[in-house]
């Protein structure tokens, strides 16, 4: 389990966080603090593996904590959820290694994306000693994705809840490129480097669009695997 402190001065957030923060598996809230201060007592006594961090704490600063876990060398990852929105803070966050940022106020599932997305990471780097540079460049291209997704919300027709038209054209142009072979998701996610969990979303939505044909291929051990086809 992935241990998480929430660090929260508003009783009435901090609840709302722990609550989201139980509905997805893999994760453990290690301890709930209102304050720096309990904050760094706590990281002091036990490291959690990540860190929801609020910015505007009274007469406190949550980037300050992170710079702390930055110079002293604590190897926790943190997420900023925070009302601001300042392009400074923004800039700040990502230079001293925060993995996400939300701003209040959030959806679930914007929360869920930023938890599972996470969750995804953590088990890929903590599974194997070498890391592959496809794996890097899913990183890294996933956090691209998202910024291309933010360029183009404004503008462009959203086809249900958390997608986007950019997105969609990108992933049905890689999957016409396959013709009327079977594919898994995995194989779409590693030519677009995008995580797996944000390519599923679309090609459930393209199958409810019947625009895929999907089967499920049992192997001898573990889940049946979904395999998806061009309905042509």
């Amino acid at each position: 389990m992935i241990k998480v402190m929430i660090v929260e001065d508003d009783p009435m957030v901090r609840e709302i966080n722990a609550k989201f923060l139980k509905k997805i598996e893999g994760f453990t809230l290690s301890k709930a603090v209102g304050s720096l201060g309990e904050a760094y007592d706590y990281i002091n006594k036990d490291k959690p593996d990540l860190i929801l961090l609020d910015i505007y704490i009274p007469r406190e600063n949550g980037m300050d904590f992170l710079k702390y876990l930055r110079k002293n060398e604590i190897y926790c990852d943190v997420i900023l959820i925070t009302a601001d929105k300042s392009k400074n803070s923004v800039r700040e966050a990502f230079m001293y290694g925060a993995v996400d940022y939300l701003i209040k106020p959030f959806t679930f599932q914007r929360f869920e994306e930023a938890m599972k997305g996470y969750r995804e990471r953590y088990e890929k780097l903590r599974s194997t000693e070498l890391i592959e540079q496809s794996t890097i460049d899913e990183f890294i291209n996933n956090v691209v994705q998202e910024e291309e997704e933010k360029e183009y919300s404004g503008s462009i027709e959203e086809l249900d809840k958390g997608l986007n038209r950019f997105t969609y054209s990108k992933i049905w142009s890689c999957i016409n490129t396959r013709g009327d072979k079977y594919f898994t998701a995995d194989e779409i996610a590693g030519d677009l480097g995008m995580a797996r969990i944000t390519l599923r979303r679309y090609l459930e939505y393209m199958s409810k669009e019947n625009k895929l044909s999907i089967k499920l291929e049992y192997g001898k051990v573990g889940r049946p695997k979904h395999m998806y086809k061009i309905n042509l």
